[in-house]
């Protein structure tokens, strides 16, 4: 387990989770200048731009991937990783080439594999496989390592000793290595024990020593504070505790609340007591409690909902979802002592009730400090449960165990002043949630929101999807919605389509978050709205931000070029094209995650650029810009030296020929260099 991932106890991605459109777009076009403002989540996520104003742009790096993991991801995976006791074993069996992991929830089965082919071809050679592709038909295509994380059980049944012995002699002759991790309850044939290992975690105590042993390396703890954290881990209480909570993520949350021991002064008990919140025994036990106030209630819902976020976010939100919840009690009887109407319980309603601070003490929750900072355009003063866990717990026990709950949480989201922020936050905490839930309306639910005629509902919906895909089980039934909603007549479907892959599920699936786009598109008769052309554009300036991607997103960019003038598909190809000619792609107030130039496609794409280029001076519609771009650069030396751009004209100029717009420009550009410089009367 790494030491450095997160503590969620839920699935993850070496587990199995369970399985009216508006019209109007007016003014639905978000703004992105210069700075970076948080008014709603100030936690550690993960900022792809350093110039985005709205916090709706965020996006969060996927924990599972179909294609090549970034060497950062991978190193990051396996901060302060403990071997496992099965980890030699695992080693011997991959020496086939193949190993099918068997494990448990939550037990780090994930990391292990990433080890494992770590070891064999560094942090920068693992690709993820679809957890639906049919590996009897899979070819690998390089020497690297391989990893499916959480094989459906409907897929295990394929896998005998016949095809995992093919499997494992193409992955002997490509030089590559495949590790496969299948839950304990899924049936697997009897003749490929062979290649089985059951994953045993290692011991939450060894865990929780690397990481703290890691934080210090890295300065965040001194010698003597990680002395002090070593030797309350080895007391009684944690110990116990550990015995209690033997999966790895225990450990790792043990740390955590050790390093707030000898770092903040936090006491023992107050971490213990923290570690046992999380539980869905203690939601349960506090909602129990606090089911006659619906002002604790509402509360308890709003830190759930919206973790992290700014005390004004939260009690705003609880403001609203409060009287909801009021409505769901019959009347208050009054007092068995009052005998006129002066003396009922409603003469005695305390109407200012208790002040903020002392609501969050009765539900266990508390005020961080103000934060300030240069990203940061005013102070925000986060708020949070005492519990790590416990805001995961409570919104889920909340959700699907209270009749409906869900809908008033909804309608909540629905009415509430929308801060910047919150569609992160609370999309991906309801992704959690709806990924351990159950029966069709899962995904129904996301239905209303996604054909939002606003923006920050629908980028809701898509951190919500791409959370629940993280999960395997729920990964077909995710691209199902998604494939559906591309060819939905109305726009808004369409929007929250691309909106899902600018954001974890298109960088974790960008081959088939591209073709979605391209269905979204699809529409010859249709005129391109501007919604949905933001939404495009922000999806491929997010895909861009990988390289890895560049390649794919050039090539459909360059189709896109060749469809018919008039279709959504050229409209976004000519946009795309004329933004990064004249200035950068998308435009510099546009949302976007990273802006692409003319300049630095020539510079990193030569091949993939020259055609574009070519494409776009054939074009009529994008003739004139591509002209000026090239034209400023090669006016600019800097621009010149680094896109090679006489080597770059001269191949340009040999395919001329058979081009009537590069013709045009080869002779306009003649025509500058030899025309005579004006020179001013004497």
């Amino acid at each position: 387990m790494s030491a450095g991932s997160g503590t969620d106890t839920g699935p993850g991605p070496d587990d199995e989770g369970r399985p009216g459109p508006g019209n109007s777009f007016r003014d639905n076009r978000q703004r992105v200048d210069q700075g970076l403002a948080i008014m709603g989540g100030v936690m550690g996520d993960v900022f792809f731009g350093t110039s985005d104003e709205n916090t709706s742009e965020r996006i969060r790096k996927p924990r599972l991937r179909e294609g090549p993991y970034p060497a950062e991801d991978v190193r990051a995976r396996l901060h302060g990783f403990v071997e496992p006791p099965t980890h030699t074993r695992c080693r011997k069996v991959l020496d086939g080439h193949l190993l099918v992991l068997r494990a448990g929830s939550g037990t780090g089965a994930g990391t292990a594999a990433f080890a494992l082919l770590e070891e064999r071809y560094g942090a920068d050679g693992i690709t993820g496989l679809d957890s639906q592709d049919d590996l009897s038909r899979w070819i690998p295509k390089e020497r690297r390592g391989y990893l499916l994380q959480g094989l459906p059980p409907e897929a295990a049944g394929s896998l005998g000793e016949v095809a995992l012995t093919g499997l494992a002699a193409l992955l002997r002759r490509t030089g590559a290595h495949l590790v496969v991790t299948v839950r304990m309850e899924t049936a697997l044939p009897g003749d490929t024990v062979p290649w089985q290992v059951t994953h045993r975690p290692p011991p939450p105590a060894e865990v929780a020593v690397k990481y703290l042993r890691a934080k210090a390396e890295a300065g965040e703890l001194t010698a003597g504070q990680e002395a002090e954290a070593l030797r309350h881990l080895a007391s009684p209480d944690f110990t116990g505790h550990l015995d209690a909570h033997p999966l790895p993520g225990d450990g790792v949350a043990v740390a955590e609340g050790l390093r707030d021991l000898v770092v903040a002064g936090k006491s023992a008990a107050a971490v213990l007591d923290d570690l046992r919140t999380g539980s869905p025994a203690a939601a349960r036990k506090a909602l129990a409690e606090a089911r006659d106030r619906a002002d604790l209630i509402s509360l308890m819902a709003a830190i759930s909902l919206l973790p992290d976020q700014d005390r004004t976010v939260v009690e705003r939100f609880s403001a609203v979802l409060r009287p909801h919840i009021d409505g769901r009690v019959g009347p208050v009887p009054a007092s068995a002592g009052g005998s006129g109407p002066g003396e009922g319980a409603a003469a005695r309603h305390d109407v200012l009730g208790p002040a903020f601070e002392d609501r969050l003490a009765a539900v266990g929750a508390r005020l961080l400090p103000t934060r300030y900072g240069a990203a940061l355009r005013y102070p925000v003063q986060p708020v949070v449960f005492s519990g790590r866990h416990r805001s995961d717990a409570l919104l889920r026990t909340l959700w699907l165990e209270y009749e409906g709950m869900a809908e008033l949480l909804w309608k909540s989201l629905d009415e509430a002043p929308h801060h910047p922020g919150v569609e992160l936050a609370a999309g991906e905490a309801i992704g959690k949630v709806l990924a351990r839930a159950t029966g069709p309306d899962t995904l129904r639910q996301l239905h209303p929101f996604a054909g939002s005629d606003k923006r920050w509902r629908r980028r809701l919906v898509a951190n919500a999807l791409g959370e629940m895909v993280q999960y395997p089980a729920l990964t077909g039934a995710v691209r199902e919605q998604l494939r559906q909603w591309s060819r939905a007549a109305p726009v808004a479907l369409r929007c929250t389509v691309a909106e899902t892959c600018g954001g974890s599920y298109g960088l974790a699936r960008p081959a088939a978050a591209l073709r979605l786009l391209d269905t979204a598109v699809d529409r010859a008769d249709e005129k391109l709205e501007v919604p949905l052309r933001t939404a495009v554009s922000f999806a491929l300036s997010a895909l861009l931000s990988e390289d890895s991607n560049h390649t794919l997103v050039l090539d459909l960019l360059r189709e896109w070029q060749g469809a018919a003038p008039g279709t959504p598909r050229h409209g976004l190809a000519v946009h795309a094209v004329e933004s990064m000619s004249k200035a950068s792609f998308p435009l510099p107030k546009a949302p976007g995650v990273r802006r692409v130039r003319l300049a630095d496609l020539l510079a990193a794409h030569p091949a993939r650029a020259h055609g574009l280029v070519v494409a776009g001076l054939d074009d009529p519609a994008t003739h004139e810009a591509v002209a000026a771009g090239l034209f400023l650069i090669e006016g600019d030396p800097e621009l010149r030296r680094r896109t090679a751009f006489p080597r770059f004209l001269a191949g340009l100029a040999a395919d001329a020929r058979n081009h009537r717009g590069i013709q045009r420009f080869v002779l306009r550009h003649h025509r500058a260099r030899t025309a005579p410089t004006e020179r001013p009367a004497s």
